[in-house]
């Protein structure tokens, strides 16, 4: 199962202006760094979970490029613990 075309825009909107990745000190918005469409794609595969699932396995699939693309990381290693709560939030009207 996955989202509708207007929910999926709806869900990156959401995660584009309310989420980031924070390195040494510095905050960048998902949407700024061109991730909340592949996060909401990844969250939209796992609509049938529980938001905690949810956000956990999609945060853990989305990879970003660091060092010119030399290397990856999961966007879990980017973000806040604080923004995994955050995300499980703006996924509860979605999933079930």
């Amino acid at each position: 199962m996955s989202l509708s075309a207007p929910d999926l825009n709806e869900l990156e909107a959401a995660l584009a202006d309310r989420l980031f990745i924070q390195i040494s000190g510095w905050h960048l918005y998902l949407g700024d760094a061109d991730l909340a469409r592949v996060l909401a794609i990844e969250c939209s595969a796992r609509i049938d979970q529980t938001p905690a699932v949810a956000a956990r396995q999609a945060i853990e699939a989305v990879k970003v490029n660091v060092a010119g693309g030399a290397s990856q990381l999961p966007l879990s290693r980017l973000m806040p613990p604080a923004q995994l709560s955050d995300l499980e939030e703006i996924l509860e009207p979605y999933c079930g």
